[in-house]
């Protein structure tokens, strides 16, 4: 039989292979190895480890950053490796490593049964989808990865989220807050986030009186008895699992405001540290953004 698109010969039996599928003209285009996620759509994303990667996303990055060559992914067809554009010495950005983080969890997501998670995390399961609220709002993936959402998807948000589901263990709260440093694995984590959570929701606070209005208003949050001698106490809920109480202290009589941010002790249960840490600051992120809003009005 001949190719369709280019009238070519092909043996009895090839049209079923991989490379047969692929038109003759993509198999001599040069593939060019652009970003991360054009590397990781050619693997077969199995996470086999073969490679001595952990992960075929951290096999994509890695080859990105010419740490690794194509080649040396076993399942990967010759013909991409042929006509791939050689050692590739690229920079990741933010942006493109957030979002391969976000396609390899969405691929982890296939050997979740979402049912049984939705059951531990708090969240519902219907046609197939688990359901999670987030500040009171639906957000909901199957088992494709696909999101749909009533907020605006973002990737600060979306990670913990996904690794929520993943690995939430479904243990209940304790009642008991603690800072970030008095998490198991906390410590190493809380001078960063301190500088890029607590210091800049501070600042937020200092310079828009209404932002605890907000915080209410838009985020479901709930003020509560004061804690640790705070002005304001507030909790909320961005996922049913992971409250965080907010406390903040006036600026008075010569002395700076204080505002910490804590978290329930069971935290680590529900998400790994790099995720609090990622909840957290996206949370700081979406209020920036409301308060440059309010600036302009």
């Amino acid at each position: 039989m001949q190719c369709e698109r280019c009238q070519t010969m092909i043996e009895p039996g090839e049209e079923k292979s991989l490379n047969a599928r692929v038109p003759c003209e993509e198999k001599s285009r040069v593939i060019q190895l652009t970003n991360p996620m054009e590397i990781f759509k050619l693997l077969d994303r199995s996470n086999c480890k073969k490679c001595n990667e952990l992960t075929c996303m951290a096999f994509a990055a890695a080859v990105f950053k010419g740490q690794r060559q194509l080649s040396e992914c076993p399942h990967l067809e010759s013909h991409y490796i042929e006509h791939s554009a050689g050692k590739s010495e690229g920079r990741v950005t933010n942006e493109q490593e957030l979002e391969c983080t976000i396609e390899e969890l969405k691929t982890r997501l296939a050997s979740v049964d979402l049912r049984s998670a939705a059951r531990k995390i708090g969240a519902s399961f219907f046609d197939s989808k688990l359901t999670i609220k987030i500040f009171g709002k639906n957000f909901s993936v199957d088992s494709k990865g696909d999101l749909t959402a009533e907020i605006h998807i973002h990737p600060w948000v979306t990670i913990p989220v996904l690794n929520h589901i993943i690995q939430g263990k479904g243990t209940l709260l304790s009642g008991k807050w603690v800072a970030l440093r008095e998490l198991k694995k906390g410590e190493t984590w809380y001078r960063l986030f301190e500088q890029r959570c607590e210091k800049p929701l501070k600042l937020l606070a200092d310079m828009h009186t209404d932002l605890f209005e907000d915080m209410i208003r838009v985020f479901n949050g709930k003020q509560v008895e004061n804690h640790y001698d705070s002005d304001v106490s507030l909790v909320l809920r961005p996922l049913p699992k992971m409250p965080i109480l907010i406390c903040y202290s006036k600026p008075e009589d010569g002395f700076e405001s204080n505002l910490n941010v804590f978290f329930d002790s069971t935290a680590e249960d529900h998400l790994n540290i790099e995720s609090i840490y990622f909840l957290a600051v996206g949370l700081v992120r979406m209020f920036e953004k409301i308060a440059l809003r309010h600036s302009f009005q």
